[in-house]
């Protein structure tokens, strides 16, 4: 019984320390609390607001400041379709000087820049084998022309022989055509017998066959020798033509102005080698000039020969019309040149550049921005366009038109009164939106 009373005690107290740890006996059970769904509703507004307010505040785009940028306003106006360029005087008539033989510069007689006139001797070279060459071919010459002589003599041999043969060859025949009438006769009346009658006949026939022999061979040896002359005498000339070439080239080694004019590019020295063909100067008629341009590629279509212009020189213009267009384009430009129509500046100088304008067609209306860098940038595909407030840019799609030196024709994706940036876009990047610093 004792054991008994004293497991219950010591369950009871067991009980008693589980309950004083885990405090269980302490907890109550509380009522659940409903969510209000209006003050959550508030609350989102609340931080809906603060977030649009905040995005407000927060500039969107790349940042720019406007005294970075040129800002251009979209104006109807008169489109001036016409190109200015700056052109360079050059001389109208330019003869290059090329060396025709090559060889040692013995003598130089002028010097670079100097005003020559026509056959002016400018520098004399030395070339031995050209002599050499001349020595050669006159020997050559005088061997041909003792060949023609003699060949000449024999042929008056020739003939002198064939005069002699033929005089005895006509005696012959007429001994034998005397002869045969003689026997002929006689062989009548039977004096002379018919075998002497027959000898005379074939004795004439005989001198008859040998003249016309000897007519025949001497028409075709004379032939044969005048064909022979003939031959010779090309030669001769062949010869006479070779040595003038010669003679021509070593005159050439004393080398003369063709025209009168100024020496250009001339810098030969004593004892310079010249080798055949090679570019020594020039020489330019200072009293005609022409002008040269060179225009953007953008402009090939619309100038041609024949297009009208204008040149400002000192102060003064002058008309000048389109002469030659090079179409080759080289660094995005191809070349023109011009000629003036009129009066002539009194002075110009190779080299001089001058304001040229090019009238490509009249003047008409339509929406103009300047030509600035941002057409070059864009292709004149798209502009950054400023918002009313100007305080912002965004991108858009335009299309422009003709051009000229300041002005753009803008065909589409623009209307009068608004403000483009016309300044280079290269920092811009990809940028769709520009905010605008004050």
């Amino acid at each position: 019984m004792i054991a008994v009373i004293g497991r219950s005690r010591i369950e009871a107290e067991t009980l008693t320390a589980k309950a004083r740890v885990t405090g269980a006996a302490m907890d109550r059970p509380l009522p659940k609390r409903r969510p209000n769904y209006v003050v959550v509703m508030i609350v989102a507004l609340l931080l809906l607001g603060g977030i649009a307010a905040i995005s407000q505040l927060i500039p969107r785009g790349l940042r720019v400041t406007e005294g970075d940028i040129r800002i251009a306003t979209v104006q109807q106006g008169l489109f001036r379709n016409d190109v200015v360029v700056r052109s360079a005087a050059v001389p109208l008539h330019t003869i290059m000087l090329d060396a025709l033989e090559s060889g040692r510069v013995e003598e130089v007689l002028v010097n670079d820049g100097a005003l020559v006139a026509k056959d002016a001797l400018l520098f004399r070279l030395s070339n031995p084998q050209l002599r050499l060459n001349l020595v050669a071919r006159e020997a050559d010459r005088a061997q041909q022309i003792s060949n023609l002589s003699t060949l000449r003599v024999s042929i008056e041999t020739s003939w002198t022989e064939h005069q002699r043969r033929m005089l005895d060859l006509n005696f012959a025949l007429t001994q034998a055509e005397k002869q045969f009438t003689r026997n002929a006769s006689l062989a009548k009346t039977g004096v002379v017998p018919v075998v002497a009658l027959e000898e005379s006949q074939d004795r004439l026939a005989q001198q008859r066959h040998a003249l016309e022999d000897e007519k025949t061979r001497s028409v075709i040896e004379m032939r044969i020798k005048r064909d022979a002359v003939r031959q010779m005498e090309q030669a001769v000339e062949q010869l006479n033509a070779g040595l003038k070439v010669v003679n021509d080239a070593i005159e050439g080694l004393a080398v003369r102005a063709p025209i009168a004019g100024r020496l250009t590019d001339f810098r030969l020295q004593l004892g310079e080698i010249v080798k055949s063909e090679q570019r020594i100067g020039r020489i330019d008629d200072p009293s005609q000039f022409k002008l040269t341009a060179q225009l953007d590629e953008y402009y090939l279509g619309g100038v041609m020969t024949g297009k009208k212009g204008s040149v400002n020189v000192d102060g003064r213009d002058y008309s000048v019309e389109v002469s030659r267009v090079f179409p080759q384009i080289t660094d995005g430009r191809f070349l023109i040149e011009l000629l003036f129509t009129g009066e002539t500046p009194p002075v110009m100088n190779p080299g001089q550049s001058a304001e040229t304008r090019i009238t490509l067609g009249g003047a008409s209306p339509g929406l103009i921005l300047p030509n600035d860098a941002f057409v070059n940038d864009t292709g004149g595909d798209w502009a950054f366009v400023l918002a009313r407030d100007g305080r912002s840019a965004a991108r858009r799609a335009i299309r422009v038109g003709r051009r000229n030196n300041s002005q753009v024709e803008v065909a589409s994706g623009l209307t009068p009164g608004e403000r483009v940036i016309v300044s280079t876009y290269a920092r811009f990047g990809k940028a769709e939106r520009l905010q605008i610093a004050k």
